[in-house]
């Protein structure tokens, strides 16, 4: 055998166990037989499901449903808040309570007037004053960016009321910040990961919102839209490969399981999903909504991101496993990446938690205030449903390792006899043995 043979065999070799290994024929016609047919039913469910946009509505004026329009403040001056009657509630003296202590301060603080412009709609360049009182929470500054309300049909002077600040500079720098660390850091990968994230966000808008508006049972729309998000956003970013498709099957199982244990303990713990001003207005201006399944929804999308980023990496640590030695059978496979997975548990899981918790940290220190107990805490609604969507999620994620981790030790190891028949060198003429592909790992090691 020449050298440059035996240099390509053995490069053909080294490169067999590369993360596009296909598996046997065999086994690929058996993941097609349940993959196809789960993406066929997502697929027809997106069409019989689609709502064709949010329906129209009369805005209420309430919350997030009013007119908006773009403004900016063009000028600041102090003023006595006593001369442009900033107080709504008049002062008492009692400054014992936090109504009397704000009132208080409205009467005798130093306010200040901002001249705002409208820079928007169809009636830009138009003006208005605004008084900011000094306990107010946001501050303007001079060429500050505003969003406005804007009610219509309110008396003139009325009209127009700074509602929010502009931020659409710092979120977009951010966003590009973002982008670019992951093209930078990720490369093709990277730059295929954000294609699916706007995929998926499209999808959140254009088909989960509008179809859970529209009246469509939030469960169902949610887990075909969770299906939908899954499938292209996982083949989009890891190939078209068996070991993409375990990594859906488990998570696939997963979700599954999140969503039957989220429908039994939101059920049981008598949960509405209507527990703030948000899903009060939702549910006031949409009362057709299941807000209960709205609940359970959430917790299947808010669990797909942790579920893929588990999968995944369980599948590739097998997969890497049986490469590094494709001598090992799925017993000892499925130990070695168990043992991976709990660590990888062990994180989620805490992740998760923290998670929730700074999320809801305005509302835990309310109950700290109040020096509430652990369990008046834990039964109230608010918390008891942060409580259920976490531990939900939880256990989907810790079930998915095991079950990720057994379906890829049985697909890479089911054809070790047909891989190692492939990877065997041809013949070589005048001689009567083979290469064998034991001398090959050999020299893989070595290098």
């Amino acid at each position: 055998m020449t050298s440059s043979q035996q240099s390509h065999e053995t490069h053909g070799h080294t490169h067999s166990h590369g993360p596009a290994e296909p598996v046997s024929q065999h086994l690929r016609k058996v993941i097609a037989a349940v993959l196809i047919p789960f993406a066929a039913a997502v697929v027809v469910g997106l069409v019989v499901l689609w709502p064709g946009g949010a329906p129209a509505h009369e805005r209420s004026g309430v919350g997030f449903d009013r007119q908006t329009e773009q403004g900016r403040v063009v000028k600041l001056q102090p003023v006595d808040c006593k001369d442009v009657n900033a107080s709504q509630v008049p002062s008492t003296g009692d400054t014992s309570t936090p109504e009397g202590r704000e009132a208080e301060r409205a009467e005798t603080g130093q306010c200040k007037k901002a001249t705002v412009e409208v820079t928007s709609g169809k009636e830009k360049g138009r003006t208005f004053i605004e008084v900011v009182q000094p306990d107010a929470p946001r501050q303007f500054h001079v060429k500050q960016g505003v969003v406005l309300a804007y009610a219509p049909d309110a008396p003139h002077d009325l009209q127009y009321s700074v509602t929010d600040v502009d931020r659409h500079l710092p979120m977009a720098l951010l966003a590009g910040i973002f982008a670019l660390a992951v093209v930078v850091v990720g490369r093709l990968r990277g730059l295929m990961a954000l294609i699916a994230l706007a995929v998926s966000f499209g999808v959140l808008t254009l088909f989960i919102l509008p179809a859970v508006l529209q009246g469509s049972n939030p469960l169902v729309v949610a887990v075909v839209g969770a299906s939908a998000i899954m499938l292209i956003a996982l083949y989009m970013c890891h190939g078209l490969t068996a070991r993409t498709s375990v990594a859906v099957i488990g998570t696939l199982v997963s979700l599954l399981l999140i969503g039957l244990l989220g429908s039994i303990f939101i059920g049981w713990a008598s949960l509405t999903g209507n527990t703030d001003d948000s899903t009060g207005l939702i549910h006031g201006l949409y009362p057709h909504i299941d807000m209960s399944g709205l609940l359970l929804a959430g917790v299947i999308i808010g669990s797909l991101g942790v579920l893929d980023d588990v999968t995944v990496t369980q599948t590739s640590a097998v997969w890497e496993l049986h490469a590094a030695d494709p001598s090992m059978g799925p017993r000892a496979l499925y130990r070695a990446g168990i043992r991976i997975g709990r660590d990888h548990i062990a994180s989620v899981v805490n992740t998760l938690v923290l998670a929730y918790a700074g999320a809801a940290l305005p509302l835990l220190l309310l109950f700290s205030i109040a020096r509430s107990g652990v369990g008046t805490v834990a039964n109230s609604e608010l918390v008891a449903e942060e409580i259920v969507r976490t531990l939900v999620g939880s256990i989907g994620l810790v079930a998915s390792v095991p079950v990720t981790t057994a379906l890829a030790a049985l697909v890479v190891s089911a054809d070790r006899s047909g891989a190692a028949g492939r990877e065997t060198a041809p013949m070589v003429p005048g001689q009567g043995t083979a290469v064998r592909p034991h001398g090959s790992r050999g020299r893989r090691r070595r290098k």
